[in-house]
């Protein structure tokens, strides 16, 4: 029960996001969560947005800062970008009977890349790492609004 708990929760915070996406720069969607981008500087964006894990044993809700490093390492293909950046929110602990693991605050940090294939679509793909949960990353598309 705990898992469509988690389930419900996740389809919330996406649905949310779509509907507030409107005046959004890009959102991301990935296998196992969302967000979307806003841009605060050229080469800087926050992104509130929610994951999970394969197991659905985690519900992530928090806000990452990307910081692109296109212009740093003068990329001016606008097809490619390069990114990094930190992650901070509340990861709620939704398993099946593991007193090891609970609910708490949670920071990472993350690096990925990210090739658009056309004006609108991309694909990205991303490393890092929380301090709950562990190694984290991703794959997914996004789509510039």
């Amino acid at each position: 029960m705990k898992k469509a708990n988690v389930l419900f929760v996740l389809l919330v915070v996406l649905t949310a996001i779509q509907m507030s996406a409107q005046a959004r720069k890009e959102l991301n969607f990935g296998i196992i969560g969302a967000n979307f981008e806003i841009p605060v500087h050229k080469d800087v964006t926050i992104a509130p947005g929610a994951s999970t894990n394969f197991d659905l044993d985690w519900l992530n809700l928090g806000v990452r800062g990307n910081y692109y490093f296109d212009n740093l390492f003068g990329i001016e293909d606008e097809a490619w970008d390069v990114y990094g950046g930190a992650g901070v929110g509340y990861s709620i602990y939704n398993g099946d009977n593991d007193h090891d693991h609970k609910s708490d605050f949670d920071i990472g940090l993350h690096v990925g890349g990210r090739w658009f294939w056309n004006d609108k679509w991309g694909v990205y793909v991303e490393l890092g790492g929380a301090r709950v949960q562990g190694p984290v990353g991703g794959i997914g598309v996004t789509m510039k609004l």
